[in-house]
């Protein structure tokens, strides 16, 4: 195995997969090219959306899909954007501190794939990814309570804020 896969790909965590796939290795990793386009370009709408609920499932099932072919650094990366659009559920924030890795998945996700079914003999005949812009997201509006004693603004209350 390559340099280059020891930064990528796990090597005996793909061993693994090649010897329990057996003859199926080639069929799922088409299915795994797929589903990461398919991931990656509902992340990049949500995050040009600025919808963090819509970058959950589809950060979470790239990283588990990675994580099965041993692509830890795709793995890495998607757990990464997922864990944040976590956050920014939990706290009602925008994903905009996501953009920048979500700008970086698609170079990975390509590598992880080109290096995945060169070690594996696959030719794959596979649509081209098109580049995408990731645009600013739009900024959140965040609600603001008039108190009814003397008309200060305050924060709403909600999870975890004293009211």
């Amino acid at each position: 195995m390559s340099m280059e896969t020891s930064n990528l790909v796990d090597g005996p965590a793909l061993a693994r997969a090649r010897a329990e796939l057996g003859t199926g290795f080639a069929r799922i990793l088409g299915y795994f090219r797929e589903d990461g386009i398919k991931s990656l370009t509902a992340l990049e709408e949500a995050v040009r959306k600025a919808n963090a609920v819509a970058m959950v499932i589809p950060a979470h099932t790239l990283k588990g899909e990675a994580r099965q072919f041993g692509a830890l650094a795709l793995a890495t990366l998607a757990e990464k954007i997922e864990d944040h659009a976590r956050l920014c559920i939990e706290h009602h924030d925008s994903p905009e501190g996501a953009i920048e890795d979500v700008v970086a998945l698609r170079p990975v996700l390509l590598q992880t794939l080109a290096l995945l079914e060169r070690e594996a003999g696959v030719t794959v005949a596979a649509a081209p990814v098109m580049p995408v812009e990731v645009a600013q997201p739009t900024p959140v509006v965040r609600p603001v309570v008039l108190s009814s004693l003397g008309g200060r603004p305050r924060p709403p209350g909600g999870f975890g804020r004293k009211v």
